[in-house]
């Protein structure tokens, strides 16, 4: 079974991913904010993080996922930022996975409909089996 770590300051949000991602088999660990998900990645080392960015500030989903590629232990770990920053500031584009700037492997925006994040999660996770199993 798959952990995923979900990091955000809404416990609406957090209590309705735990409903969707149990029902799917996948266990669930949350945290409410940017610190106290790195430290939750560090131990639990979980398969998979959920992250959302407006947290304490406007930018912390955004540092978390900077410093989690900045550790040897988390940098392996999928992440996908779920945000509703694009719409609550106006911005008139959408943030894309970058290497150097914001290194996550998918940005989905809010609200996400559950099959769209169940089918991420689902694609990143086989992504991630498929490039630890060795090749016979």
């Amino acid at each position: 079974m798959a952990k995923i770590l979900v990091v955000d300051d809404d416990v609406e949000i957090i209590e309705t991913s735990k409903i969707i991602l149990e029902s799917k088999g996948y266990g669930v660990v949350a945290a409410g904010n940017g610190a106290d998900g790195l430290k939750k990645a560090r131990s639990e080392k979980p398969d998979l993080i959920l992250l959302d960015v407006m947290m304490a500030h406007d930018r912390e989903g955004f540092e978390v996922a900077q410093k989690l590629k900045q550790e040897a232990d988390t940098r392996h770990i999928p992440v996908i930022i779920i945000t509703g920053i694009t719409k609550s500031k106006k911005l008139p584009f959408k943030f894309e996975p970058d290497e150097d700037w914001l290194p996550v492997s998918a940005v989905l925006d809010k609200p996400v409909k559950p099959e769209l994040l169940l089918a991420k999660i689902e694609e990143l996770l086989a992504a991630r089996t498929t490039t630890q199993t060795p090749a016979n």
